[in-house]
């Protein structure tokens, strides 16, 4: 009996986090098998950077649409384990610049490999069909519009005059 499955879209954000944490749990086992100490959610920094630019961590935020205070403690695990370097911008004091250490450019080819793969074990999951990230993209469109709080307040007030 798969109580989240029986709430339907009621539970859309349980059964979301249920999915990812499974991935996710997942490709940590995968790093550690294969001697890296490295998180799942750290990829996303690891593309934006592996270009070689110094990005400032405002940018990562925005780009990667997470509030600033998460970036920051992202970066800062990775710098911890060697994987980033972090400077304070020249023109920008406030601005600490982030990028790859030599330690994580030297990783990027084999990271990309295992980023690969990944990438097609998910295809596969959603045997090639891609209409999944249509409806993410409404969703997430849908709530930069109206936010989903305003969106639960408003039903609640609603339910409330009724």
């Amino acid at each position: 009996m798969d109580f989240i499955k029986e709430l339907g879209y009621k539970a859309l954000d349980s059964r979301l986090k249920r999915i990812s944490d499974r991935i996710a749990h997942d490709v940590r086992k995968f790093y550690k098998e294969q001697g890296l100490d490295i998180e799942p959610n750290w990829y996303l920094v690891f593309m934006l950077l592996r270009h070689g630019e110094a990005v400032p961590i405002a940018a990562i935020a925005e780009r990667l649409g997470y509030a600033h205070p998460s970036v920051v403690i992202l970066v800062r695990k990775m710098a911890e384990k060697k994987y980033l370097l972090v400077k304070q911008d020249s023109k920008d004091r406030r601005q600490q610049l982030v990028s790859l250490s030599p330690k994580a450019a030297k990783l990027l080819p084999q990271l990309e490999k295992i980023w690969d793969s990944c990438e097609k074990a998910i295809l596969q999951v959603l045997a090639d069909d891609l209409a999944i990230l249509r409806h993410l993209d409404q969703i997430d469109a849908a709530l930069k519009t109206r936010s989903f709080h305003d969106r639960f307040q408003q039903a609640y007030l609603d339910s409330s005059i009724s």
